[in-house]
């Protein structure tokens, strides 16, 4: 019904940057928010970032400064710009969607397939 596909991730060396691509297409009314999200191997999912429809932003503490959020609601698309990249940021990093049907009331949640990244040192 609804599906986001991710795009972007990649090898990079230290210090380097990547841009990171969410598409959501299918049956969405409305989207109530967007976000990424990263889990290395042996670790639980942690939120990076999320946008909400009114532009808020909220990011985690190791990324502020280096990483930005933004979307294009015409798109339905999310991206993740992420500067200065560190080792530590090696991890898969999935796409995350709070959406609404028409006519329903009813939060719907989405995630994307997962892209890898990997830094370098």
């Amino acid at each position: 019904q609804v599906q986001l596909v991710e795009s972007g991730g990649g090898l990079v060396q230290a210090g380097g940057s990547l841009r990171l691509s969410c598409a959501a297409s299918g049956s969405i009314f409305s989207i109530n928010s967007m976000g990424w999200y990263r889990q290395a191997p042996g670790d639980q999912r942690e939120l990076v970032a999320t946008i909400a429809n009114g532009g808020s932003t909220n990011y985690e503490d190791s990324v502020k400064g280096r990483f930005i959020i933004s979307r294009d609601n015409a798109k339905n698309t999310v991206y993740l710009q992420m500067n200065s990249l560190k080792p530590e940021d090696t991890s898969v990093y999935y796409c995350n969607v709070l959406w609404t049907r028409a006519l329903s009331y009813t939060v719907h949640m989405s995630w994307g397939q997962g892209t890898q990244v990997t830094v370098s040192s």
